[in-house]
């Protein structure tokens, strides 16, 4: 080839030679992720350099900002195509002449693979490097689990693989997994004078399968055994995370080739996994509900400051939160006491920050420069969108969005973070109902991903489009809930309490109800939640909702003794739970046994045996069931909106993929077939929602109505 000429294998992948150097230029907007063109342009321009004795060097870039982000998402699920990526990554390891690769931008997944198996690796600083397959239940399977021990050591490859992060290039430097640092913004220009010095300095090829970082077998086989150890405990059922740790000691132990094939069996188990299956649902709902069809063509309002009433620990979480994305935040409080404590409860999450050294005190003094606070809402004047986090009673949010109407500028978003009341009333109370919107936070707010976006009836379309694009600042993981008392979250949550609470008056204790949840992959119980929580808090909305409780209904009064005590959980020493001393895990309590006991006698119930299996499937039918209303009355757009609220805010098992996509895992009839069972002893409770009869008639599932009409 002429210096220059641009000879085009497919339209992704382009060759182009510069004197002695082949650069091949990867072009798949918008991450360069590896598809089948991908992989076959790869392959072809590495066997097409071999063959050319006026290639002398070959040198891989990525166009755009990217190197290659990954796989490529929409061949997810579908028939494999070749050539396979471990395919392509061994062709070009076994190149005969020097691979480089240059790193712009990430090199993720089967990015890093295909880097990791060019000889030479030289990145620019705004490299980022990553394995992270097991957040879709996989490991890595084009050489990641062998090429990246030998490279670096077993250590801080299993850190990568385990915990999905990425790594900056000064790390990737520090670790080997790159050679160089070069500054500049040009991946090609650092690229070509790399591989130049390389040819000029005769630079052997240079085989990543040949690296000697675990020649020490028993020190890193050590590590792999603690990594082990560690990760049974802390995986809590997942299912790729010891498949992982197992191709890593496979690394130590094997030769290259056998390695290899250890690690494909390895994937393979992993791609045959029903955890793969929920884990890739998981991944995709999240990018769907950060879609709503108010989005599609309104354009969100500027949002350059936040206002925020209220400096609890609802509020202060929201300020952090804010706070982390670079926004000035106006916190208002009552007075100058209640001010105090909320900026003492901001500084808090900072200090321990600092404690911790992730943060410096220089680094706290900036953010906490951004924060304002005043007693009067007339400081709210100018901000753009104002966030009301007071108590949960709809006069005093009334009265705080009056003040709210008669301060803030035209064009201000007013939301409010109430976890149950009608934000449509809220909105008729101000005389612009338009900008008035639901920010729903789950607590702490600077921690928890979920934000449920509560769409009012007269709220205009780019005031929704706002919130979104709030939820994209502040990093959450948005979900559009239509308007009923609790929206998606908490309404079903109150179904499934029921139900739970149900199973403890009928003859299970909330300790072994507890423990069959943590056992099925949920990180706590309910009764353990609700003394995190406060078990006042419970008890306040279960007094609101009183008057309109169905007298037909069955009502469980243990947990009203529990809370006439004063045993709110956590905070006040006891709940479900004793707390000794500050302790964070409760032990089980005789005193509240004996009030189970009490309150069975009093309602005439007999308690019987429950077993793990049953208290789960009662639980499940509960939420999922509730699930189907909320999608039926299009409360939730979708049963994915369902499922990511509920592996976001309230610890569903994210390899479940969410309670929707596990009913389908199960199968909906089996589901309807357990609620038509339970509902022969409680008919009112146990109604099968119209959907799930729909759907099971059918012969469809959930998963057919995932798509935005």
């Amino acid at each position: 080839m002429n210096s220059g000429a641009n000879a085009q294998a497919v339209p992704q992948v382009t060759r182009e030679q510069h004197g002695d150097i082949l650069l091949v230029s990867i072009d798949n907007p918008p991450v360069n992720a590896l598809g089948v063109d991908v992989r076959r342009g790869l392959l072809e321009a590495i066997e097409a350099a071999d063959a050319d004795p006026a290639v002398k060097a070959v040198l891989i870039v990525g166009a755009g900002r990217n190197f290659i982000g990954g796989a490529d998402i929409r061949e997810f699920g579908k028939p494999p195509m070749a050539p396979a990526l471990p395919d392509v990554c061994n062709r070009i390891e076994a190149s005969t002449k020097p691979v480089v690769a240059a790193i712009n931008g990430v090199a993720l997944g089967g990015g890093l693979e295909v880097a990791l198996s060019a000889h030479y690796r030289v990145a620019l600083p705004t490299a980022k490097f990553g394995l992270p397959e097991v957040a879709l239940g996989l490991l890595p399977g084009a050489g990641g689990t062998q090429r990246t021990p030998r490279l670096i050591g077993a250590q801080a490859a299993l850190d990568l693989m385990l915990t999905g992060r990425h790594a900056s290039a000064k790390e990737g430097e520090k670790l080997g997994l790159v050679d160089r640092i070069v500054e500049g913004s040009d991946p090609v220009a650092v690229g070509l004078t790399y591989a130049q010095e390389l040819l000029d300095a005769k630079a052997p090829v240079r085989r990543t399968r040949d690296a000697e970082a675990l020649a020490d077998r028993a020190a890193q086989s050590a590590v792999v055994d603690a990594a082990r150890a560690e990760t049974a405990k802390k995986s809590r059922g997942l299912f790729s995370p010891l498949k992982i740790v197992d191709a890593v000691q496979g690394a130590i132990d094997l030769p290259f080739d056998e390695g290899l094939a250890l690690e494909r069996k390895l994937f393979i188990e992993c791609l045959d996994s029903p955890q793969r299956a929920g884990l890739v649902h998981a991944f995709f709902a999240e990018r769907e509900t950060a879609k709503s069809p108010e989005t599609r063509d309104a354009k969100p309002r500027a949002i350059a400051s936040v206002g925020i009433v209220g400096g609890g620990t609802m509020g202060a979480g929201i300020a952090v939160a804010a706070l982390d994305a670079g926004l000035p935040v106006t916190m208002i409080e009552r007075d100058e006491e209640a001010l105090a404590r909320g900026r003492k409860n901001v500084e808090k999450v900072y200090d321990g920050l600092v404690k911790k050294g992730r943060m410096t005190e220089e680094g706290k003094a900036a953010v906490m420069a951004r924060w304002n606070g005043s007693t009067a809402y007339d400081a709210l004047a100018d901000v753009d969108l104002v966030i009301e986090a007071v108590f949960e009673e709809m006069g005093v949010k009334k009265a705080v969005f009056a003040e709210l109407d008669r301060v803030c500028k035209q064009g201000a978003v007013l939301a409010t973070n109430t976890s149950y009341l009608d934000i449509n009333e809220i909105a008729d109370s101000v005389s612009r109902p338009q900008d008035v919107i639901g920010l729903h936070f789950f607590s702490p707010a600077n921690i928890m991903k979920l934000l449920e976006i509560v769409v009012p009836a007269k709220v205009a379309n780019d005031v929704v489009a706002t919130a979104f694009e709030l939820a994209k600042k502040l990093k959450k993981t948005p979900v559009r809930a239509g308007v009923c008392d609790g929206f998606i979250g908490n309404r079903i949550l109150a179904v499934y309490g029921q139900a739970a609470h149900y199973m403890m008056e009928d003859g299970a204790s909330p300790y072994q109800i507890d423990k069959a949840l943590r056992d099925f992959g949920y990180p706590m119980g309910p009764f353990q939640v609700s003394d995190l929580a406060g078990g006042d808090i419970g008890w306040a909305t279960r007094k609101r909702r009183a008057a309109t409780r169905d007298p037909k209904a069955r009502y469980v009064q243990i947990a009203d003794r529990i809370a006439e005590r004063g045993w709110f959980g956590q905070k006040t020493g006891r709940g479900y739970y004793l707390y000794p001393e500050g302790a964070r895990i409760g032990t089980p309590d005789p005193e509240v046994e004996d009030i189970i006991d009490a309150e069975r006698q009093r309602a005439g119930v007999t308690p019987r045996e429950f077993s793990d299996e049953e208290i789960v499937r009662r639980y499940l039918a509960a939420m999922i069931n509730e699930g189907a209303n909320v999608v039926h009355q299009g409360i939730a757009l979708r049963p994915l909106d369902v499922d990511v609220t509920f592996v976001h805010g309230y610890g569903f098992p994210r390899y479940r993929g969410g309670p929707m996509k596990y009913a389908d895992t199960v199968g909906l009839a089996k589901i309807l077939a357990d609620i038509q069972e339970f509902a022969k002893e409680d008919p009112v409770f146990w109604q099968p929602s119209p959907l799930l009869v729909e759907l099971v008639e059918k012969g469809a599932d959930f998963a057919s109505l995932n798509q935005i009409k």
